[in-house]
């Protein structure tokens, strides 16, 4: 969410950032209702005012032995006029918060202009590119071959794009996992955190899920509660309504969760295998970082990303979003692409997000120096580190051998007990 004071004094900028995020919004009914709660607000304070004064003279009168009863007549008038104030305030507050949730962030001045994903520039590559001397199979022919995972069994079970992984297929999608929450917390120094896949309604609207996308989202109406689109939600809420240590910033948390997402609109596109699902496995980066700090701690978690890939050896490339490729809470973000080169394109296999203080705005998440001072707000951020569907993809089609047999990196054949992932004798 978006400070209120910022839309009142820089009207213009916060409008032209919004148009730049393709978004179509007026900030005409927000101002209109800020500025009757601002009013209604003064008016309550001046009665109050008066109030008291009424009080002292009747007190006086009393004291005098006079006839005060004008005087209390005027004070329950009073009383009546802000009470009936006070309940119009709750009906402009209510109208102000739903208008003021509908407001995405407002993009960082570094972020470069665009409307589309065709504009987002590539500002990193690295890694060499597979070029085998025999015909690329897909992760879909390997993992037929190999046995790995079934489909049509988890269609079976749960419906389209609810894999069944199996035998090695399971082991591997367990090592990955493993391999990162390992290398996050023993590299980076991430502490490692197993939130709920369930999170209330006060927690999605922290993180700018609620209200915009919940079409998107598996909702539980019984209990209030949604299955969670990514660890995000519960780590970020993991401090909801705290005032935080400014001594301890940065704090910074991974967490492994399944991910669940209806993607309302988006059926038939890219459905083959684990392009698209409705059900994965990622492991999530969250920092809370001071205001001063959030950029740098960006690219830090960016880092941080990429040297997953870097140490399975797999060719990735790094886009910097444009304004209108930016999602609904984000300032600034930079995405990580993985080369399939069976699907021969790339596959976004992470997002790195700077929220600034839009998510610890909704979600009253602050510090406070040992000495003293105000209480600010934190800045939240978070990426994958990273999202396994589209890493196994590129995994098992950058790492497989001439006889359908898969090579896997060094780093994990530990938590595999093998080297590799052959055929069935």
């Amino acid at each position: 969410m978006l400070d209120i004071q910022r839309i009142r004094q820089d009207t213009d900028q916060v409008q032209q950032g919004i148009k730049n995020k393709n978004v179509t919004l007026d900030l005409d009914p927000v101002l209109e209702a800020d500025k009757q709660r601002r009013e209604i607000i003064a008016e309550v304070e001046s009665l109050k005012h008066e109030r008291n004064q009424v009080s002292q003279s009747v007190a006086e009168k009393k004291r005098n032995g006079e006839d005060a009863s004008e005087l209390i007549e005027r004070t329950r008038t009073i009383g009546g006029t802000i009470k009936e104030l006070d309940e119009k305030l709750r009906g402009v507050d209510e109208e102000l918060r739903t208008l003021m949730l509908q407001i995405p962030n407002i993009p960082h001045a570094s972020v470069p202009v665009g409307t589309d994903p065709s504009e987002n520039p590539v500002v990193k590559t690295w890694g060499q590119r597979v070029e085998p001397d025999f015909q690329l199979m897909t992760h879909l022919e390997l993992g037929e071959a190999l046995g790995l995972f079934d489909f049509a069994k988890g269609t079976k079970i749960a419906g389209p794009g609810f894999p069944l992984y199996t035998d090695r297929g399971a082991k591997l999608e367990r090592a990955l996992i493993n391999f990162m929450l390992d290398f996050h917390t023993e590299k980076h120094g991430y502490t490692e955190v197993l939130p709920p896949v369930l999170a209330n309604t006060r927690s999605m609207t922290t993180t700018g899920q609620l209200p915009k996308f919940e079409d998107d989202m598996y909702k539980i109406p019984q209990d209030d509660v949604y299955l969670i689109p990514t660890a995000e939600v519960p780590v970020t809420n993991i401090h909801q309504e705290e005032i935080l240590s400014a001594e301890d910033l940065p704090i910074q948390y991974c967490a492994y969760s399944s991910c669940f997402r209806r993607e309302a609109g988006s059926y038939g596109k890219d459905t083959r295998g684990f392009l698209r699902l409705h059900q994965f496995n990622k492991v999530e980066l969250v920092k809370f970082t001071h205001p001063d700090d959030s950029y740098s701690a960006l690219e830090a978690l960016r880092q941080d990303a990429e040297d997953i890939l870097q140490a399975l050896g797999l060719e990735y490339r790094v886009i910097e979003l444009v304004t209108g490729d930016l999602s609904f809470a984000a300032a600034k973000c930079y995405d990580l692409e993985l080369w399939a080169p069976g699907e021969a394109r790339w596959l976004e296999v992470s997002s790195c997000s700077n929220f600034e203080d839009f998510q610890a705005r909704r979600g009253a998440i602050r510090f406070k120096s040992k000495d003293g001072g105000k209480a600010q707000l934190v800045h939240t951020l978070n990426g994958s580190g990273v999202a396994t569907p589209r890493l196994l993809v590129a995994l098992l089609e950058s790492y497989q051998q001439a006889d359908g047999s898969i090579l896997l990196p060094d780093v994990l054949a530990p938590y595999m007990g093998a080297t590799g992932i052959h055929l069935a004798p």
